[in-house]
């Protein structure tokens, strides 16, 4: 005979199953656990290659992390879960990575630049029509395939820019190329009150200064401390002095800021105008270390320009 209840059973064994299940809700959330995993080990691969400071972090990490968020299921904006997304990778990338905050506060821009591209291709792809897809199809392809080329800046010298970088800073003093000479033989005294806006974001700061002098040989010791990264000492060296023109050559940069440029060579000239004054022009050489170049060039010299402002502003300050 048959089981009428047999029906009613294989009904309520199903009813359990799908209790465990876990809720359709629930899936984007794991999905994005997922994801932001490959990317820690991806971020691991780049550390451990010492390519942390190429496009392949910068721009190719964002990238695997926009596209992977992209598959979350049928999202209503795949931009807003992105943009979710990689707020929350920033975050555990702050805590889990040990990544100090100016390196988050920088590179967070660029993050959600790449994910919002990636995420109005997504939305765009779901509200064309089939007539239009083909075209789209090719635009999608053609940014993307463009994106995952710049991800590559940097990991060869061939595939890298040039990072070679100078920035002029001119400062008119009143008086005469003697006394300037003085003011920069003594060095600034920093006060960190004065710092640029720019500088107070993380950045190590200049605490104290050993020199005193501009004769050739001479050694300029700059202590940095605070911000991101252990302190360490900027040692520069005179390589060449004139009543007009004095030349420093970096020797070595113990502070964090070697991870992001390398220090080659400071050089003040002196020239006097009228007036009984001095235009006295500072001149910054380095190298830039972080790419891609179009997006970390403009913020280096920035930094740099402010930086020598102020050195000159606290050695000439009344």
């Amino acid at each position: 005979m048959s089981n009428p209840y047999r029906v009613t059973e294989v009904k309520d064994v199903q009813a359990k199953d799908l209790d465990r299940r876990p809720p359709k809700k629930s899936w984007p959330w794991v999905l994005l656990c997922l994801v932001v995993a490959c990317v820690s080990v991806f971020y691991r691969f780049l550390v451990l290659g010492e390519r942390e400071q190429t496009a392949l972090l910068f721009v190719g990490l964002p990238l695997m992390l926009a596209i992977g968020l992209s598959l979350t299921p049928r999202p209503r904006s795949v931009t807003g879960v992105i943009m979710k997304g990689i707020s929350l990778a920033l975050l555990l990338f702050g805590v889990l990575l040990i990544e100090g905050f100016i390196c988050i506060l920088m590179a967070a821009p660029l993050f959600f630049l790449v994910g919002w591209i990636v995420g109005w291709i997504a939305d765009r792809a779901r509200r064309v029509d089939k007539a239009s897809s083909w075209h789209d199809d090719r635009m999608r392809c053609s940014v993307l395939g463009v994106m995952m080329l710049m991800s590559f800046e940097g990991v060869t010298d061939w595939l890298s820019f040039d990072r070679n970088e100078e920035v002029v800073v001119v400062e008119v003093v009143d008086g005469s190329a003697s006394y300037v000479r003085g003011r920069l033989a003594h060095g600034p005294d920093f006060d960190l009150e004065e710092l640029p806006l720019f500088l107070q974001l993380g950045f190590p700061l200049p605490v104290s200064i050993e020199g005193g002098s501009l004769e050739v040989g001479d050694v300029w010791r700059v202590h940095f401390e605070g911000g991101e990264g252990e302190p360490g000492d900027l040692v520069v060296k005179v390589v060449s002095s004139s009543p007009s023109c004095v030349r420093l050559e970096c020797e070595q940069d113990g502070s964090h800021i070697s991870h992001w440029m390398a220090w080659k060579s400071v050089e003040w000239t002196i020239e006097e105008i009228e007036g009984g004054k001095c235009r006295v022009s500072m001149v910054m050489e380095y190298e830039r270390l972080l790419d891609p170049a179009w997006y970390f060039k403009p913020i280096e010299r920035h930094g740099v320009k402010k930086s020598g402002e102020y050195f000159l502003g606290q050695i000439f300050k009344d």
